[in-house]
């Protein structure tokens, strides 16, 4: 007898009542709003000099100590951040810093005094002084020259153009922060198109991480990395999120002031188009001759297009200076070629431009911005963040336009901004080619303001107040039960761990189910959906409600097969440099066995290895050559299977045996599946030539049946391959050579196609995330239970396993949260049954012959 402890699965209606309020506050846990990790100050010690608005800013991001500023042009940014600096100085101790674009410091200069501040800017840590507010420049503290660690609260200025710096610096740079006890970020212009931004300004506050905030709120292309678009359902959550760490003020009544000073002046936006020559149109990547440029078609194409106009739009520029030549103008361009041409058309103008030196760059900033240089010729991306030029020019001109919407909107709120005096007027020149960049970049405007729109109206509603959003939140809990049964199954639209409560002890005769793999993705808006958790910690935490309730309902001796596969971490968020493993199939072990089950074995399920880098980037070809150390291997999935104990420990039959009769299951079949060792059948292994004339499809199954044929031989299995290669016959996509498993619990052979998002192709549906093989469910079913038992799902998805169960003469139940999910499920579960008691040509002609 073992003397291992068995938790009691006994139960009483006092502890339902108990493990059901456990769960509810465990679900309202769940939801993560930012915290409050300031300090609160009186409002009669916030500067008198600020804004009604701008001292409410104050005040909120104080008591929050780690928040986002996104208040539009000529809010007073600027004054904001020094007043919270010094603040936090004077309650907290220390040094505070804010880091700068090139050309900001005298913004900064200018309001400290009006403020009665004196701060001073820096290039290194022997320029700090004690219990002072320090500037410096994005640069400065990029180059290593200053460690913002050894500053108490730090805020970024117009964090945006960190962007022009690459993203791997972008991603750098914030990282730089993390022992900075205050943080604060102050942009007027998140870019509503690139929500990754706005996930990493949350990373450097150390609101969410920011692998976590990605999984959370947005759902990625299982074919490309990068590409990512936020969840319908999660739209709602993701803002108030946002809005409890950032604040989107487009005008001083978001927050309950008086818009009274606060008028835009007029915008007039002037489109000039000048021709192009379609004598050079060349051809497209087919070599198909183009008779009409388009330089819509990429980057390369819009760069040679801009090249070949210059003339043109040179012309163009000198025509509108020529039309107001009492005007300061801003003169923005892309190119080194557009600069230098306006420097020699347009006398007395002066340039920024990236090979300058830092100290001439800012100069010329401060000169225009002081009305002393009538015409600056600069790039969007070097001066498009920060600087405030509306106290002398009204007026701009875009000498080309490009596809960087973020970099273009800055640029035109240079000018364009509440405390304007003059309506502003900015001038778009381009070609006949690139209309169509400008159709997009039009469609980016628009969705700009809309995102800021949004924005707004969250403010206008919940104002400061957290309580109220948290509150909405909460009642977004809960499920409203929908079942549906047939004979030989029944399925529920439900919290599973509601559901599998419902159900009486010892009543599964088998679990199939796929846990969801921690918080690696997101199934529904619910917080009951486990995929809507932290980390796997907190993952196993709200697996602790319902492990303990699949235990009681299954029957004794009785297996639960669970599916699992283990996450890749990768280095750049874990800090080691190289894509890791969580080992996911241990925890999954541990979690069952503390809960009472017994560890029975696992299975491995083979994966493709090429299919794995297409989607992780991490065992690249080329890098394994760079460094072999890098590389690990390919992810299987497993099946891990776990017993509940038999209630006689002393034998080790379960309650109810799954029995084999000896006259189908031969001892011929039993050794094969007990042991798998096939000898060679003396065929001859088959060369290149002949791999490669069966194509990629029959390739792929022919090399795996050789390979289980004879004696494995590594080496030629690299030659053959390196043949096909050279032949052209080796996909990219997929691995055609993937050897055979000769081991019965490693399944080399599972048709990765054959799942029900087959069928919702077919019916032009929704497709499930994870969908689980047939062939892993149907071996499962066959092997571990008897016909006409009960095989219980608790994450149905569409429903894999009750369909499966039906078709194999079982009886299938499960639960499911996500309810269109949960509607297709029930459509094919009623289909299996269909099929199941449909009568056969055989059986129709008994009843006949019956009759």
């Amino acid at each position: 007898m073992s003397s291992r402890h068995i938790p009691s699965t006994k139960r009483t209606a006092r502890s339902d009542k108990r493990r059901q309020a456990d769960y509810r506050a465990f679900l309202e846990s769940k939801i993560k709003l930012a915290t409050f990790d300031g300090i609160d100050v009186d409002e009669a010690e916030i500067s008198t000099w600020l804004k009604p608005h701008a001292r409410a800013i104050v005040r909120w991001a104080l008591r929050g100590g780690r928040r986002a500023i996104f208040a539009a042009f000529g809010l007073g940014k600027t004054g904001i951040q020094i007043e919270i600096l010094r603040l936090l100085v004077k309650h907290c101790g220390g040094e505070a810093l804010i880091v700068l674009p090139l050309g900001v410091r005298q913004e900064f200069t200018r309001d400290a005094a009006k403020l009665g501040v004196t701060v001073k800017f820096v290039r290194s840590a022997e320029e700090i002084e004690p219990g002072g507010i320090h500037l410096t420049n994005y640069e400065t503290v990029r180059d290593g020259k200053l460690d913002p660690n050894l500053f108490m609260a730090a805020s970024l200025d117009e964090a945006s153009v960190l962007r022009s710096y690459g993203t791997k610096t972008y991603h750098e740079f914030l990282r730089l922060f993390d022992k900075v006890r205050f943080r604060f970020v102050a942009t007027a212009t998140p870019s509503p198109n690139r929500y990754k931004e706005l996930i990493h300004y949350a990373g450097f506050l150390g609101v969410m991480d920011t692998g976590l905030a990605l999984t959370r709120f947005f759902q990625r292309d299982s074919t490309s990395a990068g590409n990512l678009t936020l969840y319908p359902h999660k739209e709602t959550e993701f803002w108030l999120w946002m809005h409890s760490w950032a604040l989107f003020v487009q005008k001083p009544s978001d927050l309950g002031f008086s818009d009274e000073g606060y008028d835009l002046p007029p915008l007039e936006v002037v489109y000039h188009e000048v021709p192009t020559d379609h004598a050079g149109a060349g051809v497209d990547r087919d070599g198909q001759a183009l008779l009409f440029k388009d330089a819509a078609l990429g980057v390369t194409q819009a760069a040679a297009e801009k090249r070949e106009s210059l003339d043109r739009r040179i012309a163009k520029l000198l025509d509108i200076i020529a039309a107001a030549p009492d005007e300061n103008m801003l003169l923005w361009h892309d190119l080194e070629d557009e600069r230098r041409a306006i420097e020699r058309a347009v006398p007395n103008v002066v340039s920024v431009y990236g090979s300058q030196d830092l100290e001439t760059r800012e100069a010329n900033v401060i000169a225009f911005s002081d009305g002393e240089i009538k015409y600056l010729a600069t790039k969007p991306e070097l001066s498009g963040s920060g600087c405030n030029f509306q106290h002398h020019c009204a007026e701009a001109v875009f000498l080309g336009i490009g596809f960087k919407f973020n970099d273009f909107i800055q640029a035109v709120h240079r000018i364009y901004r509440f405390l304007q005096k003059r309506a502003c007027r900015i001038h778009l020149i381009h070609t006949e080619a690139e209309r169509e960049v400008l159709r997009v970049l039009k469609a980016k405007w628009a969705r700009h303001e809309e995102m800021m729109a949004t924005m707004g109206e969250i403010i206008r509603k919940y104002g400061l107040d957290q309580i109220e959003m948290a509150e909405v939140l909460k009642r977004s809990i809960g499920v409203d039960r929908i079942e549906v049964a047939g004979e030989r199954y029944k399925i529920a639209c439900n919290d599973c761990v509601l559901e599998a409560q419902l159900q009486p002890a010892n009543s599964v005769d088998l679990v199939v189910t796929s846990v969801p793999f921690s918080n690696h993705y997101e199934y529904t808006d619910k917080y009951e959906d486990f995929g809507h958790t932290d980390d796997n910690g907190h993952f196993w935490e709200q697996m602790d409600f319902l492990t303990p309730e699949l235990l009681r309902i299954l029957k004794p001796g009785r297996i639960a097969a669970i599916h699992v596969k283990d996450r890749i971490l990768f280095g750049n968020v874990t800090g080691a440099g190289v894509p890791t493993v969580s080992p996911f199939h241990c925890e999954t072990i541990e979690h069952f066995r503390r809960h009472g089950f017994d560890y029975f074995g696992m299975i491995t399920v083979i994966t493709d290895v090429v299919r794995e880098n297409n989607q992780t980037y991490r065992l690249g070809w080329s890098e394994q050559c760079k460094d072999g150390t890098k590389m690990g291997v390919g992810c299987p999935e497993y099946i891990v299977l776990m017993h509940k104990p038999q209630t006689d420990r002393s034998k080790s039959y379960a309650d109810v045996p799954v029995a084999k009769d000896k006259a189908d299951y031969t001892r011929a079949r039993w050794q094969v599946d007990a042991h798998a060792f096939w000898r060679s059948s003396g065929n001859r292994l088959l060369t290149a030539e002949e791999l490669a004339a069966l194509g990629p499809d029959k390739l792929a199954k022919a090399f795996t049946s050789f390979s289980l044929a004879g004696v494995y031989d590594y080496d030629f299995h690299v030659r053959i391959g390196e043949e096909l290669e050279a032949k052209g016959a080796l996909p990219a996509t997929f691995m055609s050579l993937a050897p055979g498993s000769h081991h019965p619990d490693v399944w080399h052979d599972v048709d990765r196609m054959r799942t029900l998002n087959g069928n919702q192709a077919h019916r032009n549906l929704e497709f499930h995330i994870c969908p689980l093989q047939f062939d892993i469910v149907d071996r499962l079913i066959e092997r571990y239970s008897n016909p006409d038992e009960l095989v219980y799902d608790p994450f149905g998805g569409l429903m894999t396993v009750p369909y499966r169960a039906v078709l194999k003469g079982r009886r299938g139940q499960a639960s499911e949260l996500n309810h269109k999910s949960f509607v297709d499920g029930a459509y094919y579960c009623e289909a299996a049954e269909r099929e199941r008691l449909m009568p056969t040509l055989f059986d129709a002609g008994e009843e006949v012959a019956a009759a």
